[in-house]
């Protein structure tokens, strides 16, 4: 029994993981460099064109913000809340798989990548990054009844054990305090 606290402090320290390391790789994934071409330029000689991943794929970057807006919000939330939050995640992830494949797609259209316009490291780190937070995403809501709420170590353990017996009515409630008793110590 005092193991599953933990589990689920292993749990959610999973996921945040999860959610920051996908959003890292979005957000690097569109520092870097997705195509390239070098061409003439006439009297300037010979230029030489980079495109980023955020020029490429400008969702990158807010997908990657979402991903670090969700792990407050998981932390912050419980329940059917958290659930819902994991799953927009879950989505977010796959967008950023599916910006991807589709940026892929284009490139493997083009002219066969001899310029520089092949597949680079950027698309397979934002590749890796949507797919790190869709996991998480997954993970989040498949386990979100487990993972621990925010506060839930401050409340009180005797509070949920303390409860008045139904048999009483509220005319004997009152009646015992005006006796000096305390009625919820009643076993």
């Amino acid at each position: 029994m005092s193991d599953r606290p933990a589990a689920g402090k292993r749990l959610l320290w999973t996921v945040v993981a999860l959610e920051l390391a996908g959003a890292v790789a979005l957000w690097g994934a569109s520092k870097l460099a997705w195509s390239w071409a070098s061409f003439d330029g006439g009297v300037r000689g010979i230029l030489e064109e980079t495109v980023l991943g955020s020029e490429r794929a400008p969702a990158l970057v807010p997908l990657a913000l979402l991903a670090v807006a969700g792990i407050a919000g998981l932390i912050a939330t419980s329940g059917w809340a958290r659930r819902v939050l994991c799953l927009v995640l879950l989505v977010a992830g796959a967008a950023a798989c599916v910006v991807t494949g589709v940026d892929v797609a284009a490139v493997a259209g083009d002219r066969g990548g001899a310029d520089g316009s092949g597949i680079q490291p950027g698309h397979g780190l934002a590749l890796l990054g949507g797919l790190l937070v869709a996991a998480g995403g997954a993970l989040g809501a498949r386990a979100a009844d487990r993972l621990p709420k925010l506060g839930e170590r401050y409340d009180n353990p005797a509070a949920k054990a303390e409860t008045v017996p139904a048999a009483d009515t509220d005319e004997d409630l009152w009646n015992a305090l005006s006796e000096g008793e305390d009625p919820t110590s009643r076993g």
